[in-house]
């Protein structure tokens, strides 16, 4: 991959061959981003977890303590009582049966995460080829398989992110924005290592975090070191 001149002059301030502490990660990610938008800023961590297992699958949510930086449209699908209480939570779509044509045939994606009560499941199924390629289908481990659509749809507002392990056993999450303060993509940063820490599959032998980098959208990885997650 061909990396222009912007990335070039970012890559040359970083030591590809060491691996820094996250402070001093996340201080080179804020100072090497190059592009004129506000970058994401995402922490990869590639796992000794395979994923074909399912007792090796790592998988959960977590709220971000200062946001994520992206404003979320969330839809619900709902019936009865819960239709009203979504709205009132903040969701930005609710509905039920009507909108599945309109997601299947119109393909209608403008939303960011889907929540469901469980008695829509049967309906929010039919879906599974389109939404769960997209990251997008409702799942109870991710909390937005639920009753309480409330707390499921501030959550997701607030900045409540999901880890999952992708085909090459890497977890792939946002940490906040390039405009955040150190301190705040820091916090960030210790709430979600916790949380995938905790989440280490009881029945994986060897090293849990073979690496773990961090990097904005267009600028250059940098290592952060493993030692204390060993």
């Amino acid at each position: 991959m061909k990396h222009g001149k912007k990335y070039a002059e970012a890559a040359k301030q970083i030591d590809r061959t060491a691996a820094y502490e996250p402070a001093e990660a996340i201080a080179l990610v804020k100072k090497t981003a190059p592009a004129k938008f506000d970058e994401t800023v995402e922490i990869h961590l590639r796992t000794g977890c395979d994923g074909r297992h399912a007792e090796q699958q790592v998988r959960g949510a977590v709220v971000l303590p200062n946001g994520t930086g992206k404003s979320v449209r969330v839809l619900v699908f709902a019936k009865g009582d819960k239709l009203a209480e979504a709205q009132a939570a903040g969701a930005d779509f609710v509905g039920g049966d009507e909108l599945i044509p309109k997601i299947q045939h119109e393909g209608w994606l403008d939303f960011d995460k889907v929540v469901a009560t469980p008695d829509m499941m049967g309906v929010v199924g039919r879906l599974g080829k389109i939404l769960g390629p997209k990251g997008l289908m409702p799942n109870p481990k991710a909390g937005t398989v639920t009753m309480n659509v409330t707390q499921a749809v501030k959550e997701l507002k607030a900045g409540k992110i999901e880890y999952r392990l992708d085909k090459t056993n890497i977890i792939h999450c946002p940490i906040g924005k390039v405009s955040f303060s150190e301190e705040a993509l820091m916090e960030n940063y210790n709430v979600l290592m916790d949380a995938i820490t905790k989440a280490r599959p009881s029945a994986l032998k060897g090293q849990y975090l073979k690496s773990v980098t961090v990097s904005s959208t267009m600028g250059p990885g940098v290592k952060i070191s493993t030692a204390k997650y060993s």
